[in-house]
Parts: structure tokens; sequence; C-alpha cells
């Protein structure tokens, strides 16, 4: 296509802009989040909070109130950033209350730990101490009490040491190296922080992740080391037992889920993509396309294919194969699979992707999702492609280029002449500006076909980022666009106009605030059920 798209978005529409104002999203959410600053006299008395010799507090905010909070802090000597838990201080006799209620605990659940999820388990461990205390005439303050049921509950029903960083909305990592060495956590706001959690030995660091794993509904030990797994509230977590496979002693690492995903206005906003971008992956999504998402690890992948999958109309059937679960639509008509493995490698009861895969073909998907592809199930992945099926994946990439050589060589194999079935391939980066972590799209690229002379494969960059202007710029020519209006037999002012609706759709939202994904969802459904009642909307709100 010409720079008239460009030129007729601009008019109608608005400048597209790359909103690059990562740390200026960051701040809104937190000012969303913690609308008062928590002053110290407000904590509850039972907080004791630590001196600060040489150190000086950036921010201090509530994660379980009353009883755990979290304080970051800058050291003025070391120059580095703390995040420091704090949670109520225990007397000698108040840990021991604390051991011999554990005990009792042990001895008298009655009823399966997911059983006590169901029931709710919270109200059932209050019962069973108030029990205790009642039937041995322990006499305690309703202070003490209060402490005694947090630690409890923190460890028999959340997370333990780690529990209050789990509830941190802004921790997106959590990482244990060993033990006797600091947790560190990636924070939205602050960036990667050495915490003042620390499992002090082996024994507890090991008993931790065990108990991890049975969250996880996964077993680990010495004869099977290694174990990746989801944890029930979506979490993906990685753990290592022991020194056999990693000698400071057994790991783990956290990536938290997000409990509601990314939404194309967010990613719009924190600078990802511009809203050119997004009304173009919208209309290629809606026609079919095929779209694979390539990148380094944490590069928002995962997340940008989640935002994107939003846009397929609601009654459509999708069939979504991952190792882990991370993917999360709304759409009623969406089966999410997951792989299965065994014990022992190829054994009895394993269930890889390249099998879930060879069973979604079966399941008559008209759009199928791979998680990640990185073998054999990419031959049937590009099969599905070919005979007519749309299909969106993750594969790992900084470049066209560097993607292409992995699909072409093991493990995956690709004939390149099957990968001219790909329609459009999206590079994304994490990258640092002005000394702060941001994900940017690289460039979206269209994979053309295949040169009958050189039988090299044609691609055109419709849409690359440019870090001296720090904007998105568009080529001019779109072949996918192109595709789109001879198959539906618009004439260049009808794509021009469908093309200025959603953009105009998406800037909305963005100006709007709208970003909430049951919000975004039933616009865009909206849109596809009574385009001109939403259109006269947008217009009319402005």
């Amino acid at each position: 296509m010409e720079d008239e798209w460009t030129r007729e978005l601009e008019r109608k529409g608005g400048e597209a802009e790359s909103s690059a104002g990562n740390a200026e999203d960051v701040e809104k959410i937190w000012e969303e989040v913690i609308r008062e600053t928590i002053r110290h006299e407000e904590v509850s008395r039972e907080i004791k909070i630590p001196e600060l010799p040489h150190r000086k507090e950036i921010e201090f905010y509530a994660v379980n109130p009353p009883y755990a909070y979290v304080r970051i802090s800058y050291d003025l000597e070391t120059e580095e950033r703390l995040y420091e838990v704090i949670e109520p201080e225990l007397s000698e006799g108040e840990k021991m209350l604390i051991s011999e209620l554990k005990d009792f605990l042990i001895e008298s659940i009655d009823v399966d730990f997911e059983g006590l999820k169901k029931q709710g388990a919270k109200e059932y461990i209050k019962e069973k101490i108030e029990e205790m205390i009642r039937k041995y005439g322990i006499r305690v303050s309703e202070s003490t009490k209060g402490k005694v049921e947090y630690y409890i509950l923190r460890d028999f029903i959340g997370f333990g040491k780690i529990d209050p960083i789990m509830r941190d909305v802004f921790v997106e990592d959590i990482s244990c190296d060993g033990p006797g060495i600091p947790i560190f956590v990636y924070h939205r706001k602050h960036e990667s922080l050495k915490t003042n959690v620390v499992f002090e030995n082996d024994d507890e660091l090991d008993y931790f992740v065990i108990r991890l794993a049975q969250i996880a509904g996964k077993h680990i030990s010495i004869s099977n080391p290694l174990v990746d797994a989801t944890l029930p509230d979506g979490s993906r977590v990685q753990l290592t037992f022991g020194r056999e496979v990693t000698t400071r002693g057994s790991t783990f690492t956290i990536r938290k889920f997000r409990v509601e995903p990314m939404t194309p206005p967010e990613l719009i906003d924190l600078g990802t993509y511009s809203t050119e971008m997004m009304a173009y992956f919208w209309l290629s999504v809606d026609a079919g396309r095929n779209i694979m998402f390539a990148g380094g690890t944490a590069s928002g992948k995962t997340t940008s294919l989640n935002a994107v999958a939003l846009f397929i109309r609601p009654e459509m059937k999708i069939v979504s194969i991952e190792d882990t679960r991370e993917i999360n639509l709304p759409h009623p008509n969406w089966i999410p699979s997951v792989t299965r493995e065994t014990f022992i490698e190829g054994a009895a009861g394993e269930i890889d992707m390249y099998d879930l895969l060879r069973a979604a073909l079966r399941q008559r998907p008209e759009y199928i999702i791979v998680g990640e592809i990185r073998g054999k199930e990419a031959y049937v992945l590009f099969q599905a492609m070919a005979t007519g099926h749309s299909t969106f994946a993750t594969i790992h990439g900084d470049s066209v280029e560097s993607v292409i050589h992995r699909l072409e060589n093991p493990p995956i194999n690709i004939p390149r002449i099957m990968i001219q079935h790909l329609d459009i391939l999206s590079i994304q980066l994490q990258m640092r500006e002005e000394d702060r972590r941001v994900r940017r799209c690289k460039n979206i690229t269209e994979i053309v076909g295949l040169d009958s002379r050189t039988g090299e494969l044609i691609t055109n960059d419709v849409f690359t980022w440019n870090p001296e202007k720090r904007e998105f710029e568009y080529s001019g020519k779109s072949y996918v666009l192109e595709e789109i209006r001879a198959q539906r037999g618009w004439t260049r002012e009808e794509l021009m106009e469908e093309l200025r609706r959603r953009y105009e759709i998406l800037e909305w939202m963005r100006r709007r605030g709208i970003k909430n994904y049951r919000d975004v969802t039933k616009i865009i459904v909206g849109y596809y059920r009574a385009p001109e009642k939403i259109m006269e909307r947008v217009r009319r709100e402005g």
C-alpha cells in the first residue's frame, strides 16, 4: 500500500503515536492501586518498622494489611535499592505457640487440602485455632491471636516467607538462587531489587521447593531434580532440587501470572505498539492471517499474542496449546490444553505439544494458538496453516533472519516452501530507554512468498521502530492488506474506511483509559455485532 493509509489515519483519526511513556504508565497504575500514601503512624501497632541508618525510604505500602507491608529504600552508601518485607515481630512465647498450633493442625485436619480451599480454608483453620485455644485454656490477647492467625494462615494456605511478595501486584518475577542468598524480585516500577527475605539453610529451602512442587501438582526429588510447573493462580514456576544440578542448592523462579491479560490499548499506552499497528493486527486477525511473535526471554511475546487474540470474533472455535498455561481468553468456544509430563521421558502417559496439536486438528478449530514452538510440533503447525487454519504462535528469535534460521534447522526443520504460509512476523525486544527497561516491537514483517529464481523468502517490513526518533514508521506498503482487500471485494476506499474505524476505536479506548480486558472485549465484540452503534458512541464521546 502507499502512504495513503498513513495520511488518511492522520487526517481523520489523529496522528499515530508510539506513546513511549512506559514510566508514566506505571505511575498511573501505582496511583490507582495506592491511592493514599501510608504513613507509618497509620500502620498496625503490631508492626515495628525498622530504622533506616544510611538509607532513604522511597516507597511504603501495604500488601496484606494490617500485617504485611513492603518498604523500598535506597542505600546512600552502596547506592543500591532494597525491597523489604515488614511483618509483625514475634516473642519467643508467640513462636512456641505457633509451633504447637501447627503441630495440632497437622494432626487434626480431617479434610483434604483441596477440599479445604473449596470450603474456605481460612475460616476452617481459624476455627481449628479457636478450638485448640478453648480446649487447652490458652490465654492470649487479641493482639497475639491476630499475629498467630496471620503466620499460620501465611504458612498453611499461603506461600510462607514469600507470601507478601506473591501478593504484591507490582512484582513480576521472584528468584531464589540458593540457601543463605537474598531473594531477588523484578518490580514493575523499580526493576530488579534485592529483598530482605532469605531461606537460611538447605533444609528450609528444600522443604519449601518440595511444597511449591506439591502445590503445582508435581513431584520433585533427587532423581527428578528439575520441574517446570504452573501454580494454582496461573504463575509459572521453575524449580531445582538439591545440589545435583544447581551446585549452590535448591532454587526457584516464579513468573507471576497476570490475572487479567493485557489488552491492545494497554500495549499502545506502554509504547509496545502504535495504534496504527494495532489496527493493522485487528484487521489481519479478523481476516484469519497467520501471525508469529518472536523475541528473547521476557520480551513480551506471549503478552502480545494474548492481546492480539482478543480481536478474534467471539463465536470462533479456538484451541490453545502450551507447556504451562499462560494464554487467557474470554471466548466461550475456547479449548485451552497443556502438555503432560511423566517421570521417564517417552514413557506411556506423556502428552507433548505434538500430540496436542495433532488432536487439535481433529477438533476443527478456526484458530490454533501455540504457546511456543521449538520442536517437531512446528511441522504440524505449518501444515495447519497450509490447510486453511488460522494460527498464532511464539518463537525465540530477535530478528526475521534468526527466526527463519531457527525454523529451517534442527530440531524444527521446516522446509522453506512451507514457511511462506506464515503471513506476519512481529519481532519484540526488551531494551533500555532513559535508564528504564521497556518492551518494544522492533518490526512487523510480512512473509510475501518465495522467489522462484533464487529460492529466497521475500519479506516486507510494514512497521519499524526508529530508536532515534522514538516512533514507529510505516513503510507505505502492505501485501497482507492488499490480499484482504482483494478477498473481500473492497475498493481501496472501503479498505481505508475499515482501517480508519478500527483505528478510531483503539485511539478512543486509549484516550478514555479503557484498558480492562472485559471492557475492551465488550467493545470489540460490540463492533462485530453492531459496528454503527459502536462508531456512533466513539464519535459522540470523542
